[in-house]
Parts: structure tokens; sequence; C-alpha cells
């Protein structure tokens, strides 16, 4: 569980969090959180073959909430900070917390366009997920060297790739497993203007039917105008490998940065 002196999560709304006794539902991974409680986290899942450390909890699911978090500092001043997301269940349990990790100079000079790494921790502050964006061109007049991120779980062993893929018009990505083959796509929409309406990414099997979607949020007028902070929504199969529902996680990080990051 989370500890108070972890400078990983110094700072953020873990800071000074204890946890409770609390019991189990029948529910795998559920945890029932008593009146009065601070956080809710979602228990460790056991053991699973062929599984990930730390993606056990990934095959209970089919669908995840991404919130990210209001920097007070960035939102006044406009100076860019570390990025902070919270990753929940349906329910709003929360399964996974991501920090960025870039510097100073690179987050303030090149914005959104920036490398990254993302490194996304459980509810035992494990760091089981992590993300390496390279720099790359944004326009789609160059495509030879488009947006990709790579996904690694755990960190080093790369499970996935999500690469843009060259078109006019629709945003659109492939998404590649660890043997660098193409197992589903995601579409986005002409126009991602977020303005009172939510935008969906589908996920589209290599048949073209649509299997799920990454949707981003409409958060209401003061939080889409004055922050960055985004609400992410993504839907997927339950019997999805998991390492690639990891890999539409990464994709989603990768999406708000291109799509939805203010620049200040």
């Amino acid at each position: 569980m989370p500890h108070d002196n972890d400078p990983c999560f110094e700072g953020s709304e873990l800071k000074g969090y204890k946890r409770q006794n609390v019991p189990i539902t029948a529910q795998p991974g559920l945890v029932q959180t008593p009146p009065g409680a601070v956080l809710e986290w979602v228990t460790a899942s056991p053991n699973i073959p062929n599984c990930p450390p730390g993606l056990e909890y990934l095959t209970t699911v089919d669908q995840l909430l991404i919130n990210q978090k209001v920097e007070l500092l960035e939102a006044f001043t406009g100076f860019e900070t570390n990025n902070k997301y919270v990753v929940k269940n349906a329910i709003g349990q929360k399964a996974y917390y991501v920090l960025e990790d870039t510097d100073c100079c690179t987050r303030n000079c090149c914005g959104p366009a920036r490398p990254f790494d993302m490194r996304i921790f459980d509810n035992f502050q494990k760091e089981v997920i992590h993300l390496y964006r390279p720099l790359a061109c944004s326009a789609c007049c160059f495509p030879c060297c488009l947006q990709s991120i790579e996904i690694s779980a755990p960190p080093g062993q790369v499970i996935g790739r999500v690469e843009q893929e060259w078109t006019l018009c629709l945003p659109s990505f492939r998404i590649k497993d660890v043997n660098d083959e193409t197992v589903l796509r995601i579409e986005g929409p002409c126009c991602v203007s977020s303005c009172c309406n939510d935008v969906n990414f589908n996920v589209v099997s290599l048949d073209g039917d649509i299997i799920g979607k990454i949707s981003k949020k409409w958060s209401g007028f003061t939080r889409e105008f004055f922050t960055d902070a985004d609400f992410f929504g993504i839907n997927f199969p339950m019997d999805l490998d998991v390492r690639i529902k990891a890999v539409l996680l990464g994709a989603t990080f990768l999406i708000d940065m291109m799509f939805f990051e203010h620049t200040n």
C-alpha cells in the first residue's frame, strides 16, 4: 500500500494516505470502503500465469477512467509541470497512479510535442508500466517521422507500441504487440474539439469492427478552458489480451498529449 515517505508520490494526493482495514467484496480486486475512508484503492489481484506482474487487475475489467490532476501552479502561471493522473475502475476505485518524468526545460520549451517518460504505479507504489514517447514531428507533412509511444511491463520489457499512421484528416494509430505486429487500430474524428461534447477515438479490429473506444470526456467550461487537466474513459473487451489493454492505456496518454494538452 502507499506509504507517506515514498518520494514518487510526494506532493500528490497520496501524500499522507493511510490505508484502513476494509472487507473485500466477492468481486475480484474490489474493496468495500467504509464511511469516512479518505481514499479507495483496489486490492492486489492474485498472480496469473503469463501475465506481467502488476497487470493482473486488468484481467478483471473492461473499462478504465483516467483523471488528470489540476496543477494550480500551471493553471495560474502557465508554467508547465509534470502531469499526474489517477486511473480508476468503473465505480471510482483507484487502480493506478501515473507520474510524468520530464525535465523542466523539455516541458516548457517543447510543450505538448515534448518527449516524455511516464511511470505507472500500482497501489503498492511499485512501478508496473513504463511509457516512453520519443521526440517526433506532429505535422502530417512529415510522414516519415510520426508520433509513437512504447509500453513496457514490467519496466524494461517492451509489450507493445502505438504508432501514428499518416493521414490527411482523420487521426489514426496502429496498436502493435510484442512481436511488432499490428493487432488493432485507433480511428479518431475529423474534429477533436471537445466543446460541450465527448470526443471518441474508436478501437477497431483488423476486420473493421469497433470493439472499444477511448473517450475524452467534457469536464466543464472552467476546467476545459483554464487548465489542461482532462478526463478520459477507455472501453475494451473483457477477454482482450492484458498486454494490449496496457497498450491502449498508453495510447490514451499519447492522444492526450497530441490533441488536448494546451500550449501555455
